[in-house]
């Protein structure tokens, strides 16, 4: 992918203008050295910013056309200097993501962008019930707040349908990606967007906690803790740990094996749709080997090379998930060292460091490390018996079923904490416009609204 050209001035942006702060924080690239100067809202720019796109919020919606241009231009354009190839460089450095996996997520993201009408459209039920009779469907507020993470790209199209609903939006844009927000803020204004119905505030945690407060609607990525708050909020969308798991009850061929594998280790294992936990009926020890093995071919390459296919990260980072994999291993049952004579995380000539796949087993379906989710292929594989039940399986994001027992099947579905069944050799994250992946998101921003006329 080549290298990345000296750090990149990056200030908030409040309805048209550039906002210099003196708050910096310097983004590290995953090589060492830094790609980015980012400027920080603090929270009385947070606050006058929001007190003007909330003075300018008139809830109308844009037009599809101008988000299916606006996704045009963020995949091929120059936007405010930037190439396309210098965007995925800087995503690729800065989040230790593969080159074939951010050019994936670019794909993704202009898809699901163009896709925004027909997923409308699923989503929504037919409102006609006869002549002067009609339900609006209109958002539920004027003002939306956005916190994203960092670990991909596409979860970005979550504040982009909120405006195509006809929301402002203010975006606290993720720590280590703030370049995606950026360029698709670009690439709207490029298209015609109004200024005056969008912010983008890089800022700490406390100042994206007062936006989606203070907001109408709101969506928040992070890990447990930081979504821990937002659970029972009516008005914010969590997306927290994926936990992603697959209920293996029928017999282990090639092909379940590299469809679990591929489940595990899909962009580096970075998806919140990633697999983290396979419950089986089947022997444990063996499942947990042949997925071991099966995950131990893959090749140790930097994230620049066109065959990586693992996540890379900076010393710091590495160091801490070192000593996480360590305390797992020490109660649970380690299959890759088998296969795989290296070290889950090993330093690269480049200076950043790769994350290896690692398999565990444990002894029962009810251990508390089933479900662990760490940023990279790892998978706990745990018994699981009819004596089990549901239980195990609750707090998945996407279960993935192999069985012939359809009240098996059924049961899951009807699990509220289990939020999309799969069936087969079908990955995790498969979907169409309409298919939910963590509840019906158009709904939870729109709400019906009678309108009767007079006939």
């Amino acid at each position: 992918m080549g290298t990345v050209a000296g750090p990149v001035v990056i200030d908030p942006y409040v309805c048209g203008r550039t906002v210099a702060s003196a708050d910096r924080t310097r983004l590290p690239s995953v090589l060492g050295g830094d790609l980015a100067d980012v400027g920080n809202a603090p929270r009385l720019l947070a606050l006058a910013a929001l007190n003007e796109i909330r003075e300018n919020a008139d809830g109308r919606a844009p037009g599809a056309a101008l988000f299916a241009e606006a996704a045009g231009l963020f995949a091929d354009a120059t936007l405010d200097g930037e190439s396309p190839g210098e965007y995925a460089r800087r995503v690729s450095h800065a989040t230790g993501l593969t080159a074939a996996a951010v050019a994936q997520a670019v794909r993704d993201l202009v898809a699901e962008v163009g896709e925004l009408p027909e997923t409308t459209s699923a989503e929504l039920p037919d409102t006609r019930f006869g002549e002067g009779f009609d339900t609006r469907w209109v958002p539920r507020g004027k003002v939306f707040a956005a916190v994203m993470a960092s670990n991909h790209p596409v979860p970005n199209v979550s504040w982009v349908q909120a405006l195509f609903h006809g929301y402002s939006v203010l975006v606290k844009p993720g720590s280590r990606d703030p370049f995606t927000a950026r360029r698709l803020l670009a690439a709207l204004l490029a298209a015609g967007l109004d200024p005056g119905k969008v912010a983008f505030l890089p800022c700490a945690h406390r100042v994206g906690d007062f936006l989606l407060r203070e907001a109408d609607r709101g969506i928040i990525y992070g890990g447990d803790r930081a979504v821990a708050q937002w659970q029972d909020r009516e008005s914010v969308a969590v997306r927290g740990p994926g936990r992603t798991k697959a209920l293996l009850d029928q017999d282990l061929d090639d092909a379940v094996v590299d469809h679990l594998a591929l489940s595990a280790s899909f962009d580096g294992g970075t998806r919140c749709t990633n697999l983290s936990a396979v419950l089986t009926t089947r022997p444990v020890a063996e499942v947990a080997d042949r997925l071991a093995e099966r995950l131990g071919r893959l090749p140790s390459l930097p994230a620049t090379e066109d065959a990586a296919t693992l996540l890379v990260v900076d010393r710091a980072r590495a160091e801490q998930i070192r000593g996480q994999v360590a305390a797992l291993r020490a109660q649970l049952t380690d299959h890759s060292a088998r296969f795989d004579p290296a070290d889950a995380v090993t330093e690269l000539d480049d200076g950043s460091f790769l994350l290896r796949p690692v398999v565990l087993s444990a002894d029962r379906a009810d251990h508390p490390a089933v479900g662990t989710e760490l940023p990279f292929p790892f998978v706990i594989v745990a018994p699981w018996t009819d004596a089990d039940g549901v239980a195990p399986l609750r707090g998945s994001l996407v279960l993935n079923v192999f069985t012939d027992r359809e009240g098996l099947v059924d049961e899951a579905v009807r699990e509220p904490s289990v939020r999309k069944v799969t069936r087969g050799a079908v990955l995790p994250w498969t979907a169409v416009p309409g298919i939910p992946h963590d509840d019906n998101y158009t709904q939870f921003l729109l709400e019906p609204k009678g309108l009767v006329a007079q006939r």
